[in-house]
């Protein structure tokens, strides 16, 4: 029986899935691409753009950064983080694990959590399973995150196997915890699980089996997009959604480029994040249907074209590629404000068509014809 969290609308003859998540905040169309918005913004981006022209349908918050500053206080006193930053649409957060990772430097981790110093000051903090439950809860997201911890690629397999297994002792804490404690704002607050093991597959069917035995109403993919080879990754997600429940949304964390996207979609995979649309666009790349663009490339320098003529945004009919290029050449920011909504609005219109392309019955002819084109450098 399908669970009322999530509904599959229509499969194709592989694992691609168009699907439907339903939460407080709204509806989500499956598969989707999440925007990071990681201190309660997404970069350079205003939220009425993030939904009127970007159409998105979710973004994503961070834990870690939104714990350090504003802080919780703050937050809770306006009401959750959808009134602090007036967004009405579903909110996913993660739990905060992978900035820890990243924080390997000034970390110690054991059984009881993790002990890190600030990036911003250098103040040291304690979170563990429970301390990352609350906060989640404070933040008010509408799909919050397994505290868990990742382990960079390569490492040996020992290492992954024990970090496996601190994960899945972790989760218990936090499925405990979110037993003994009421939601809170007066919406409901989905929790997703998160499988590990890195690219042993053995790890990774153990950890799946695991995350599946929970019954959450979602699971999650991370630990992948860490410096693994391509293919790696497309393994491991072939791997892991073979075992994870179908009738329930699988989050793969931290993916990607356009291509990977459109083949991890074609794994089964529902929901996709990444900062490379923003981070990519801030730096002057355009992804485009036609192919990869360098807005600083002499080309455009008296292109006066419309910035894309096949995008879906505002900026796309109303800035040429000659203008785009003076902006970021004279490092104006508009242009980076100019490259993220493009950026970002193509990923959604990707992930939109793709879900078409799923209905329709020709997704993985889509795909295959496709790929090749977005990967074209222009």
């Amino acid at each position: 029986m399908m669970s009322p969290f999530f509904e599959i609308n229509k499969t194709s003859t592989g694992k691609a899935r168009a699907g439907t998540i339903t939460t407080d905040h709204g509806t989500i169309q499956t598969p989707i691409f999440m925007p990071v918005g990681t201190v309660a913004s997404v970069k350079t981006v205003h939220q009425r753009e993030l939904k009127d022209d970007i159409k998105a349908q979710i973004i994503l918050a961070n834990t870690y950064h939104l714990n350090l500053r504003p802080k919780m206080d703050i937050i809770q006193a306006a009401g959750g983080l959808h009134k602090f930053m007036n967004w009405d649409l579903p909110i996913l957060t993660d739990s905060g694990g992978y900035q820890v990772f990243s924080l390997s430097k000034s970390r110690k981790l054991n059984e009881a959590g993790v002990k890190f110093k600030s990036h911003i000051d250098g103040s040291t903090h304690f979170i563990s399973p429970e301390i990352s439950m609350e906060i989640q809860r404070q933040i008010g997201a509408d799909i919050f995150m397994a505290f868990d911890e990742c382990v960079a690629y390569p490492e040996e397999y020992n290492k992954v196997k024990k970090s496996m297994e601190l994960t899945h002792r972790w989760l218990k804490r936090c499925i405990k915890w979110n037993a003994e404690n009421p939601e809170l704002y007066g919406h409901k607050q989905a929790f997703f699980p998160i499988v590990q093991g890195s690219c042993y597959s053995d790890l990774r069917k153990k950890s799946a089996e695991f995350i599946s035995e929970q019954n959450a109403v979602g699971n999650a993919i991370g630990g992948l997009s860490v410096g693994e080879p391509e293919e790696e990754m497309y393994r491991i997600t072939d791997e892991v959604t073979d075992i994870l429940p179908k009738d329930k949304p699988r989050y793969l964390m931290g993916v990607g480029t356009p291509w990977n996207i459109i083949e991890t979609i074609g794994l089964g995979i529902d929901m996709m994040d990444c900062v490379m649309p923003t981070r990519n666009a801030r730096n002057a790349m355009l992804f485009t249907w036609k192919g990869v663009m360098n807005m600083k490339n002499k080309k455009w320098e008296s292109d006066f074209s419309p910035l894309d003529e096949f995008g879906t945004s505002y900026v796309d009919a109303e800035y040429s590629k000659a203008y785009v290029r003076h902006l970021f050449v004279a490092k104006e920011y508009l242009a980076k404000q100019i490259a993220s909504i493009h950026n970002l609005a193509f990923y959604l219109d990707l992930v939109k068509v793709a879900r078409e392309h799923i209905v329709a019955g020709d997704f993985y002819e889509w795909k295959d014809s496709i790929i090749p084109v977005l990967k074209q450098r222009l």
